[in-house]
């Protein structure tokens, strides 16, 4: 039998208890991306003597693979004394490859405000604080949601690399499972469905905010 219904409901309640692990670690993972994304961004126009330091650090980040950095923090910071659980690593190192995607979606949206507006600010005797608070990041953060949630999807499909620690998000369950049964058509089959299914709510989502910011803007 390639297909069993009865077997696919009664493994679908573990896969669900899985899927909010998966759902938990895209949310944290992508609350670190998006907040580190933005301070490195800042702080790159803020201290410009930190410019180069952090243009590399970025390219460091982007060019190695995410699962070599998941290793990094779980099998070699003990060597220094960072014991991490096998979650808070996987979900700080998939947060911090994506924040140096971010981070350069936060530069491309800076470099996209006039200059005159900088320039005002200073005229205004505004600090740095009050300027990117109130004037600079407003303006930044709608034109750039796109491209954000982008990585927000992608970031949800880059979780099953978590197994690799021995993490039970969902794919790693879907393994157990099939390992247990010799059946992995249908765990390996639901988990497709639900990434599918996540990431098509998570990009309908990603559309209605950025209409909504769009329609704050215009007013």
């Amino acid at each position: 039998m390639i297909w069993d219904w009865a077997f696919a409901f009664e493994i679908l309640p573990v896969l669900g208890r899985a899927a909010i692990v998966t759902i938990q670690a895209t949310v944290l993972g992508f609350a670190i991306a998006a907040t580190l994304g933005l301070v490195l961004a800042v702080v790159r126009i803020a201290v410009p003597w930190t410019g180069w330091t952090i243009s590399v650090l970025v390219e460091l980040i982007r060019s190695t693979p995410l699962l070599i950095q998941i290793f990094f923090l779980y099998f070699v910071f003990p060597k220094f004394g960072v014991v991490l659980d096998a979650f808070t690593a996987g979900v700080l190192a998939i947060g911090v490859h994506y924040a140096a995607y971010c981070s350069e979606v936060y530069r491309a949206g800076f470099d996209n405000i006039h200059r005159g507006q900088w320039e005002a600010s200073i005229a205004l005797n505004l600090s740095q604080w009050t300027t990117f608070r109130d004037i600079i990041i407003p303006q930044v953060i709608p034109p750039i949601v796109p491209a954000l949630g982008n990585y927000l999807v992608a970031l949800f499909k880059e979780t099953p690399l978590l197994s690799a620690i021995a993490v039970l998000e969902l794919m790693q369950t879907a393994k157990i499972i099939g390992s247990e049964t010799f059946r992995y058509t249908e765990p390996i089959t639901l988990v497709g469905l639900f990434f599918l299914a996540m990431s098509l709510v998570s990009a309908a989502l990603i559309r209605s905010l950025e209409g909504v910011l769009n329609r704050r803007t215009m007013r």
